[in-house]
């Protein structure tokens, strides 16, 4: 394939919004082969190391982790390479480590069995984290070891439980930054500032994130605040198209509003929560999507379980399993996402009458 059929530069914001970005050309077993490269050397020599989901609030939770040690390597995982995490620390992490695994939650498809071999290889394994757990995971991580604490997902981000589970005094500045980064996380919008985290996490490299929140908290500096006034030109365009292209449903008596697009999914289901939708599925290119709800409809992570995801009431995330080939993904495109929406839409029809029972904590 040519680079150039892949390149972001030279397309519109139109076809931009429509397609997936580059790294989804990129097969899975490349990916693996390096990202198990790059654990490897991360964790050479290291006393202390974290997983965490590279968004604003498991970054936040490596600061901590840095300046409660004074260093820790960090090992990027995202919701679906849990396992894959876990096996390398177990194989790779030097003995009489000390690890923490934040902002990360396992579901019936992820392998733990290496959680054994890492709590067997560390001096201590700890597990941070604030999403909705099932009894079973909840049951099965401590089992092997570990020490979880889970937070009130309706009442902390994972920095929060990470700031209060840590022993010892932080600077005001952590405080805060858990606080505006809970913010965001819940979808509270009440600080300014917690769109300026959320941003800058998700366009800047995690380690220079970390270190930048590390030694200025929430506040940031003027350099960054117009490195993300320039990006946001296009986030912005890209938002409207996804906005543009949606329609607001009425399922099961809950308005939904449903789009499609690359496009930062919080703006886009505020701007049709403003239109009157209760709940709304921001289907992405890459074949994800992304569920948000308000405080009339509070059972996102309640549908996303049933497309093969999770996470909040109000905040949730899937990828339906409908995908068998590259024919499947072309389809995507084309259509913008419709077999996605429907098994979406379908998941909100088959929710029962009653919300279910809060997971243990």
């Amino acid at each position: 394939m040519n680079d150039w059929l892949i390149d972001d530069d030279r397309l519109s914001v139109e076809r931009k919004s429509l397609l997936p970005g580059a790294g989804f050309f990129t097969p899975d077993s490349f990916e693996a082969e390096r990202e198990e490269q790059e654990v490897a050397e991360t964790l050479t020599g290291s006393d202390v190391v974290v997983v965490a989901d590279p968004d604003a609030d498991g970054l936040a939770c490596v600061a901590l982790l840095r300046e409660h040690h004074g260093d820790a390597a960090f090992v990027p995982a995202g919701p679906h390479k849990l396992d894959d995490a876990v096996a390398h620390l177990a194989e790779y992490a030097e003995r009489g480590v000390d690890a923490y695994i934040c902002d990360l939650c396992p579901d019936e498809r992820d392998d733990l069995d290496g959680l054994a071999a890492l709590t067997e290889r560390a001096d201590s394994v700890s597990w941070f984290d604030h999403h909705q757990w099932e009894p079973t995971a909840t049951e099965r991580v401590r089992e092997a070891g570990v020490e979880l604490v889970v937070g009130d997902s309706d009442e902390e981000c994972s920095a929060d439980v990470t700031l209060r589970s840590l022993p010892g005094e932080f600077p005001d500045r952590f405080g805060e930054l858990a606080a505006v980064t809970r913010d965001h996380d819940l979808w509270l919008r009440e600080d300014p500032r917690s769109d300026d985290l959320a941003d800058y996490a998700h366009w800047e490299e995690p380690e220079t994130y970390v270190e930048t929140v590390r030694e200025h908290g929430a506040d940031l500096p003027a350099e960054v605040e117009e490195f993300l006034a320039e990006r946001r030109v296009e986030k912005e365009a890209l938002i409207e198209k996804a906005v543009e292209r949606a329609e607001i449903r009425e399922v099961d008596g809950t308005m939904v509003g449903v789009t499609y697009g690359r496009c930062s999914q919080n703006e886009v289901a505020e701007a049709l929560r403003e239109q009157g939708a209760e709940a709304s599925v921001i289907v992405k290119p890459a074949g994800s999507a992304s569920i948000r709800g308000t405080d009339a409809f509070e059972r996102c992570h309640e549908v996303a379980g049933q497309v093969n995801g999770g996470g909040h009431p109000k905040a949730a995330g899937c990828k339906p399993d409908i995908y068998d080939d590259m024919l499947d993904y072309a389809h995507h495109w084309t259509t913008q996402g419709a077999v996605a929406k429907q098994a979406i839409l379908d998941a909100f029809r088959r929710l029962p009458d009653e919300p279910a029972d809060d997971a243990e904590e």
